[in-house]
C-alpha cells in the first residue's frame, strides 16, 4: 500500500517451499496423464515403445507450453527484453523480484519431480540413462543461475530452450497419430537453429561485452559477485567463449548429422513404395493379356483343359 517494492534472495527455506512444490508436481502429472494422455492413448492403440514416447512428449509439451507463456510473460514485465542492458547491469542480481524467485522455484521443483516419476511412469531400463542426463543437466543449469545471481541471463536462455523442445515435442506428437506428417519437424529444425543462433548471440553479447563493464570487479562472495573480476581478464574470458562456441558448434553438427539421416531414411522410404507400386502393376498386365493361366510352365484354360484345338481324327 505504501508503494514499496519488497524483494527476495534464497536460503535454506527455498528448500522447503521446492519440496511443497515438488508433490503439487506430481499431482499435476497424474492429471494430465488421466484426463488427457491415456485417452488419447486408448483411441491410437500405440506399442509399448510408443506408448512410453507419447506419454514423455505429452507430459513435456503441457510443461514447456506453460513455461514459454510464464517464462515470456516474466522477461516481458520485469524489461529484461526491451533492455538487454538490464541483463548485466548492477551485477550481481541478489536481490529478486517475487515473480522471478517464484519462476525458480517452480522449475527446480519440476525437474526434481522427474526423478520419482521415472518409478510411476515406469520408464524402460534403456531410456532411464538418458531421461537421467536430461534432468541433470536442467537441474545444473537451473541451480546455477540461481545460486551464481544470473538469474535474468538464465531466464532468456530457458526461454529459448524451451522453444525449441515445444516443437520437438508437438512435432513428436504428431508424428505418432500420422507417421507420414512430417511438417511440424521442418518447423522444429527451423526454431531449433534460431535460437541457437539467439543463445550464441547472448553468450557473446553478456560475457564479452557486458560483464566486463561491471563497476565491482572484486571477488566478493558475501554480496553475491562470483564471476566480474574473472571477465575482466581478456584470456579468460575469450577461452569461455571458445568453449561456448565449441559446445553449440557440437550441438549444430548433431542436429545436421540427425537431420541428415532422416531425411536421407524418408527418400529411401519413399522409393521403396514406388518401386513396391511399379512391381504391383506388373502381373496385373500379365494376367489381362492371358485369358488362361499359367500350371507347371503350361497355360491351361479356366476349365482346365488345353487352350489348343484339338484335331479330329478321321473315322
Amino acid at each position: 500500500a505504501d508503494g514499496e517494492l519488497v524483494q527476495y534472495h534464497y536460503g535454506l527455506k527455498d528448500l522447503v517451499t521446492i519440496l511443497f512444490y515438488i508433490f503439487i508436481a506430481i499431482i499435476l502429472h497424474a492429471v494430465v496423464q488421466e484426463y488427457a494422455l491415456d485417452k488419447i492413448n486408448r483411441r491410437l492403440h500405440l506399442s509399448k515403445v510408443k506408448h512410453s514416447k507419447f506419454n514423455e512428449s505429452g507430459q513435456l509439451v503441457a510443461f514447456h507450453f506453460a513455461s514459454v507463456i510464464w517464462c515470456l510473460y516474466v522477461v516481458v514485465t520485469e524489461g529484461y527484453i526491451s533492455n538487454p542492458r538490464s541483463l548485466w547491469e548492477n551485477y550481481p542480481h541478489v536481490y529478486l523480484p517475487f515473480q522471478v524467485k517464484f519462476f525458480y522455484l517452480c522449475q527446480l521443483a519440476y525437474w526434481l519431480h522427474a526423478l520419482p516419476e521415472l518409478y510411476f511412469q515406469k520408464v524402460r531400463k534403456e531410456e532411464i540413462p538418458r531421461q537421467l542426463r536430461c534432468i541433470a543437466l536442467y537441474l545444473g543449469h537451473i541451480a546455477s543461475a540461481y545460486l551464481l545471481n544470473l538469474t535474468r541471463l538464465g531466464l532468456i536462455l530457458l526461454l529459448l530452450q524451451y522453444l525449441a523442445e515445444l516443437f520437438f515435442h508437438m512435432a513428436r506428437l504428431v508424428c505418432f497419430t500420422d507417421e507420414n506428417n512430417e511438417k511440424l519437424f521442418n518447423v522444429w529444425a527451423v526454431v531449433f537453429v534460431v535460437t541457437r543462433l539467439f543463445t550464441l548471440t547472448l553468450y557473446i553479447l553478456v560475457i564479452g561485452f557486458g560483464l566486463p563493464q561491471v563497476d565491482n570487479q572484486a571477488l566478493d562472495p558475501e554480496k553475491g559477485n562470483f564471476f566480474s573480476f574473472l571477465f575482466n581478464n581478456i584470456l579468460f574470458r575469450m577461452s569461455v567463449l571458445l568453449l561456448v562456441c565449441l559446445f553449440q558448434a557440437s550441438v549444430m553438427w548433431r542436429f545436421i548429422h540427425s537431420q541428415l539421416r532422416r531425411w536421407r531414411e524418408y527418400w529411401n522410404e519413399q522409393s521403396s513404395r514406388k518401386r513396391a507400386a511399379a512391381g504391383a502393376k506388373q502381373p496385373a498386365k500379365l494376367l489381362k493379356r492371358d485369358s488362361g493361366y499359367h500350371e507347371n510352365g503350361v497355360v491351361k484354360a479356366e476349365n482346365g483343359t488345353s487352350p489348343r484345338t484339338k484335331k479330329l481324327k478321321s473315322p
